[in-house]
């Protein structure tokens, strides 16, 4: 268990290790094509984060990046084939972190969100551009910044 969310609920804690994967979904398949690049970038992202994430993520992360790759994989099956339909069931997941990230020390709550935002710009730049490479979708632009979460440094 995470210290930072004994504050929390059972079925919160769980949206929360979800996120890295619904926001991998949601950015990997936000033209309709999961592409492999994007996938395997999301799976090495989850696994490699623990190295390059912020200190007060690195129990989160052991977590979150535990078997992400099969997660990936129940996910995908579980949602809309067709990102017109799926990102809206995506976007409501997301949207609960609104009520999640005021729980949890602010300090942890602003550097998850920024690393998620982070995480959703990596697996967006991980194809397309020069050698697949530095440019990102019209479709991944639009869900780039996660609106759809208020930032916890503003509240």
């Amino acid at each position: 268990m995470i210290s930072f969310f004994s504050v929390l609920q059972e079925d919160e804690q769980k949206v929360m290790f979800r996120i890295p994967v619904l926001i991998s979904i949601m950015i990997a398949g936000a033209d309709d094509k999961f592409e492999k690049r994007e996938i395997s970038q999301a799976v090495s992202l989850a696994k490699n984060r623990l190295s390059n994430s912020r200190e007060i993520l690195n129990d989160y992360y052991k977590i979150a990046g535990d078997n992400f790759e099969e997660k990936l994989s129940d996910e995908i099956d579980s949602l809309p084939s067709k990102a017109a339909k799926r990102n809206p069931v995506i976007i409501a997941e997301l949207e609960k972190l609104n009520n999640i990230l005021p729980k949890l020390d602010k300090t942890f709550a602003i550097q998850f969100y920024e690393s998620m935002k982070d995480f959703a710009k990596q697996i967006a730049t991980s194809s397309g551009g020069f050698f697949g490479y530095l440019t990102i979708h019209p479709h991944e632009q639009k869900l780039l910044d996660l609106k759809m979460i208020r930032d916890p440094a503003k509240r």
